[in-house]
């Protein structure tokens, strides 16, 4: 069963994500509320944590960054990614530090 924060699209995958900016250095910390909850040493001024992000994903994930877009939440904590060419199990393992 995929993991709730986890969503196959059309072309990749859709991830929903809950950010902790100004955190002591970028990790993903589990899920919560079913969401990907990751902090980010970021702080969340002039879409610095945004950029960050997408950034902290694509590397995840080792996809080009132009793969990554923000499609929700900019200036919320709570957002929504898609990542294009990616595989729902394969980010899933990757992100979850799965097999």
């Amino acid at each position: 069963m995929p993991a709730p924060w986890l969503k196959s699209v059309q072309t990749g995958v859709e991830l929903t994500v809950l950010v902790q900016p100004r955190a002591s250095r970028t990790k993903v910390v589990g899920e919560h509320d079913g969401q990907l909850k990751i902090q980010l040493a970021a702080p969340p001024v002039d879409g610095e944590a945004n950029a960050a992000l997408v950034e902290f994903i694509a590397k995840t994930l080792g996809v080009p960054r132009r793969q990554v877009t923000l499609v929700a939440g900019d200036t919320s904590r709570r957002k929504r990614l898609r990542v294009e060419g990616v595989d729902a199990a394969a980010a899933e393992a990757v992100i979850s530090g799965g097999p």
